[in-house]
């Protein structure tokens, strides 16, 4: 799952009109934007593998800390305790903590069976959704639609920087997910790794559209 997890922050502004877009963007993704980390250091793996289903080509085999059941609750939870002990917003510090698990809900829904509960030992769950495009490109984008619909709606411009930064990135994802979709493999591991920190540009993005908009009465 890729631009879902984006619908999930998205939609969450209407739940959470005092938390930043930049915020919950940052919770959706948070395991996403350990992971690079925990790959550069080692602390988890993965591999190349062209046709291990028809959407990816990588093999997650090793990544208990960011991607098990165990870590997703415990990621929830410290998420959401931070942000209420910095900000004291019980309601946005509980939506917040529900984003940052519905990460592993919607990576439950695409992967094969390689989310463990909670180490690489322990049982391993996917529905595999990645086994069909067109299944992927119709959930992905069906979300992405709806949380897109559900932020505009739930927020106004109070600028032109409001509209066109917002219009802005929903194309780059939309773009972007299309170029995963049907690109070539990464060239190595470590330049999924290093690539993938370029996604916390994604979460000043979202602070920066936040700031050029306000949520609606």
């Amino acid at each position: 799952m890729f631009i879902g997890h984006f619908a999930v922050a998205l939609a969450a502004k209407k739940a959470a009109p005092k938390a930043s877009l930049g915020t919950l963007i940052a919770a959706a993704q948070m395991v996403d934007l350990l992971w690079p980390v925990f790959l550069l250091i080692g602390l988890e793996n993965v591999r190349i593998d062209p046709g291990n289903t028809a959407v990816t080509p990588l093999d997650f085999y090793d990544y208990p800390f960011t991607h098990s059941l165990l870590g997703a609750v415990g990621w929830s939870v410290l998420f959401g305790g931070v942000y209420y002990f910095r900000r004291k917003l019980s309601r946005e510090a509980i939506v917040i903590a529900f984003v940052v698990f519905s990460h592993w809900l919607l990576d439950l829904l695409t992967h094969r069976p390689d989310l463990p509960l909670a180490g690489n030992e322990s049982v391993k769950l996917g529905l595999g959704l990645w086994e069909s495009i067109t299944g992927t490109i119709v959930v992905e984008f069906g979300l992405f639609a709806a949380g897109a619909y559900v932020y505009l709606t739930s927020t106004t411009a109070k600028n032109k920087t409001g509209t066109y930064a917002l219009i802005a990135l929903l194309a780059f994802l939309a773009i972007m997910h299309i170029g995963n979709l049907f690109g070539p493999p990464p060239p190595s591991v470590e330049m999924i790794a290093v690539a993938g920190n370029a996604m916390w540009l994604f979460v000043l993005w979202g602070w920066w559209i936040d700031k050029n908009r306000s949520t609606r009465a």
